[in-house]
């Protein structure tokens, strides 16, 4: 049974360490894990390169917590905010997220949200967006960020990266798979992404 007290915690530690100036509002509702939600697992085929994005994070704290998902990552529900029509099946082979504590992870809380992302390589995530402001933390990968209609910049495993709400944002990979935390606050919690275009066809 995954350590859900030690995930928590050094998702806590991660969050501290980044120096963003909006993390510390995601830290005044860090859940705890006294009650810990039924959830029934499924798996996606972008978990393939959990393992291995797992062992590249850099050593301490966020070599860590990603070992501590992939670990885990069989307890958990894995899922997608698209479907064919709305992305290229190339796409949805390569993505998937899951939810550790909100509304539907296995660590209840009503006021936060956190899970991991993960994308395969040479993957374009397109430009989305979502009610609920958003602090990223790349775990493993060296993937490009952008945020807007800004241009992409490269981001490093350990970097916090935000979102107000309702900003539009995007990734993308290169060689490497892109595992990342991130967290959801204010509105939207239960609300999935939405594309910032209607379809994307590449």
């Amino acid at each position: 049974m995954a350590d859900w007290a030690g995930i928590l915690g050094s998702g806590r530690d991660l969050i501290e360490a980044t120096g963003v100036p909006e993390a510390a509002r995601f830290l005044v509702d860090w859940p705890m894990p006294a009650a810990v939600r039924g959830v029934t697992p499924a798996s996606l085929e972008v978990l393939r390169w959990l393992r291995a994005s797992a062992t590249r994070a850099p050593a301490g704290p966020v070599g860590r917590f990603a070992c501590a998902i992939a670990d885990a990552a069989g307890e958990l529900c894995w899922r997608q905010s698209y479907r064919t029509g709305d992305v290229p099946r190339t796409f949805l082979e390569r993505y998937g997220w899951c939810e550790l504590f909100g509304r539907c992870g296995p660590i209840p809380c009503t006021a936060l949200a956190g899970g991991v992302l993960l994308l395969g390589p040479d993957t374009h995530y397109p430009s989305h967006q979502h009610a609920a402001e958003e602090l990223y933390v790349p775990l493993s990968g060296d993937a490009d960020w952008q945020r807007g209609h800004g241009d992409f910049e490269a981001r490093r495993p350990g970097d916090g990266i935000f979102h107000a709400r309702g900003e539009p944002h995007a990734m993308r990979t290169a060689t490497a798979p892109l595992l990342a935390l991130y967290l959801w606050r204010g509105e939207g919690l239960d609300e999935r992404a939405t594309l910032a275009i209607d379809r994307v066809t590449r």
